[in-house]
């Protein structure tokens, strides 16, 4: 009982430590170092958060059983070490059935609890959009984006583009960040984005969203999100796709409702109009754009 009552005490300051600690954390801090985030805890998307709620929790965990499988490793390094005085091999421990109890269920529990949440998060993260407010195809072609902006016509023909060029890094690596593509999005607005490939596999990535989706030659994949804070963010393909896979960069900005009009509008003006997602496509001959995959396959990285 004493035992037990000075366990309990010492519980007391750890445990308020441990608070203290976390506390005094900051927002950057509690998303392990993580982008997506600014000092006030603000996220980039409504999926943020999430993301890096999973990350920062299995490291806790995975932190956990370090520190116990370490503590127990360095236990049995001194209590049952050589004496002096003794020679051979110590006393064999053999066929403990609490023991291997132990050491199975514990790593079945922590797999089906690291699947459980890991398939919770993936569904909410996959689930798309019935009705979202902006619609939007991003290309990746070696080695850039076309962007198009859909409207409501299902032909295509009130959507409005732009059409990429790689990024050119200037001698001292610098690269222009205004020449890059741009895909803008409206704040706190639901963004369906289609995710499609003229070429070979891409994969579009937006940094501080923490997360990317791949693209595949005659395969349309999608990625549903709400932005939540205005500002630009970087994005890059994040496969390898060839000779200047590098300089497959792109901007995104988040802008208000009213902004993201007007671009709009800039572009009609310009005369981007109508549905350019088969326009300069290589893989034309695909299934859903064409024939065999082979051909593109081996173009890639």
């Amino acid at each position: 009982m004493r035992s037990k009552r000075r366990l309990r005490l010492a519980a007391l300051p750890v445990g308020a430590a441990a608070v203290a600690i976390l506390a005094g954390c900051t927002p950057t801090e509690l998303n392990g170092y993580l982008p997506g985030f600014q000092e006030d805890g603000s996220q980039a998307t409504n999926h943020t958060e999430m993301v890096s709620g999973l990350w920062v929790n299995s490291w806790i965990v995975l932190l956990a059983v370090g520190v116990i499988t370490w503590a127990l490793m360095l236990w049995a390094m001194i209590v049952y070490r050589r004496r002096k005085g003794q020679s051979g091999l110590p006393v064999q421990l053999r066929y403990n059935m609490p023991i291997e109890i132990f050491y199975t269920i514990v790593p079945l529990i922590l797999v089906v609890g690291f699947f459980a949440f890991t398939a919770r998060d993936q569904t909410i993260l996959e689930t798309q959009y019935d009705d979202p407010d902006v619609s939007i195809v991003a290309i990746g072609k070696q080695w850039a984006w076309d962007f198009q902006y859909n409207g409501d016509d299902e032909d295509g023909s009130d959507a409005v583009w732009t059409m990429g060029v790689q990024a050119v890094p200037e001698a001292n690596g610098d690269v222009d960040q205004a020449a890059l593509p741009t895909l803008v999005l409206p704040v706190d607005q639901t963004v369906q984005i289609e995710l499609r490939s003229r070429d070979v596999i891409h994969s579009f990535w937006v940094i501080d969203f923490l997360y990317k989706k791949d693209m595949y030659p005659g395969r349309e994949n999608f990625w549903s999100f709400t932005p939540t804070r205005e500002g630009t963010y970087a994005g890059k393909c994040a496969e390898l796709c060839g000779e200047y896979h590098s300089a497959m960069l792109f901007n995104v900005e988040v802008v208000s409702e009213q902004e993201y009009e007007d671009y709009l509008d800039t572009l009609r003006a310009a005369g981007q109009t109508g549905d350019i997602t088969d326009d300069y496509d290589r893989n034309s001959n695909l299934p859903g754009t064409g024939g065999d995959l082979a051909g593109a396959g081996s173009e890639e990285g």
